[in-house]
């Protein structure tokens, strides 16, 4: 019943935008049509796993606030971020070797490595072409920065999870490049796209930075509420060897011998369910959930704090209403 109450917020906050996320999939569909069957193929596959359309929604709320009214660049900035972020999906699907994506086979999993390396190449082009016909180099800027900084990000995890050494602050760090650079270009974009000032950008980048970082936080007590709701351990980011930042704060308040036996169980036990389930109850017992959601709350209020700055109106609410959505959604 919960889940069904937050889709249903959620649903009323695309309803303020409804008829711009309708073109945008339009939109969307025929910027990845070609002449190669195969390429047809898969896209039309693809897009078969739309997700929630965060991205979109974002990008035209921003807009809207900022604008009062949505303009035709903001649709091209949609556009734009969709087609690279998707790219790097792809991508990634590669990289991790995925099989599957939102329930769905990846499209390496099915048509295998050397397609999907080149269907996230077409991707990129795309979302590149899509800028230049309408020369907005501005939106370019946000978006190609905004893809260097999940780059970073994702690199700089890999090279944490070697060494598990992952302080607080590089935790974060990582989060902001990984996952919150992505919504801060949303929003950076949405505003750029109604000509607000350099300043009006740059609070809008920091409102998306903000939020993508609860929004990370949220995704990281995932694992932790799985084992609360079912008494059986998630443990995913363990197995992946991902130090969120419930384990962080556990291992920042124990002491060295008990430190090192909670890492070795992530370096060397990380798929026995007994050690992930007594991992899990140690973070429990340690405060980490409750600080972890302290955090996530503190981030929202800053965002929160951002967009009431802005005048009221029906963009601004809906905006606010998502701040709602992202510490109360289900995966």
């Amino acid at each position: 019943m919960r889940e069904i109450l937050i889709m249903k917020q959620l649903n009323e906050i695309k309803s303020v935008v409804k008829d711009e996320l309708e073109a945008f999939n339009v939109a969307f569909a025929g910027v990845i049509k070609t002449r190669v069957p195969l390429l047809n193929i898969i896209t039309k596959y693809m897009m078969r796993s739309k997700g929630k359309q965060m991205r979109p929604l974002f990008t035209f709320l921003t807009a809207g606030m900022i604008g009062e009214e949505i303009p035709d660049a903001t649709s091209t900035g949609a556009l734009m971020i969709e087609l690279l972020h998707t790219a790097t999906l792809v991508h990634d699907d590669v990289v991790d070797d995925a099989e599957k994506r939102r329930g769905l086979f990846t499209i390496n999993a099915l048509w295998k490595n050397k397609a999907a390396v080149l269907v996230g190449d077409f991707l990129l082009a795309r979302g590149l072409l899509v800028s230049l016909a309408k020369e907005r180099f501005d939106l370019l800027t946000i978006v190609a920065e905004a893809t260097q900084e999940m780059s970073e990000g994702e690199l700089l995890q890999i090279e944490k999870a070697r060494s598990l050494d992952i302080t607080e602050e590089v935790y974060f760090e990582i989060i902001r490049k990984k996952t919150a650079s992505l919504i801060a270009s949303c929003c950076a974009v949405g505003a750029a796209s109604v000509d607000a000032p350099k300043e009006i950008v740059d609070q809008m980048w920091r409102f998306g930075e903000l939020l993508g970082t609860a929004f990370q936080i949220k995704d990281d007590l995932f694992d932790y509420q799985q084992y609360a709701d079912t008494g059986k351990p998630g443990g995913i980011d363990i197995k992946e060897k991902k130090m969120t930042l419930p384990l962080i704060y556990l291992l920042r308040n124990s002491s060295w011998l008990k430190k090192q036996k909670y890492l070795h169980i992530v370096r060397f036990y990380n798929e026995n369910p007994d050690k992930v389930k007594f991992l899990i109850d140690e973070v429990k017992n340690s405060g980490g959930i409750e600080y972890a959601q302290q955090k996530m709350q503190e981030f929202t209020e800053k965002a929160r704090d951002i967009l009431q700055s802005f005048p009221e109106n029906k963009y601004r609410n809906a905006l606010e209403d998502l701040i709602s959505y992202t510490i109360a959604r289900g995966k």
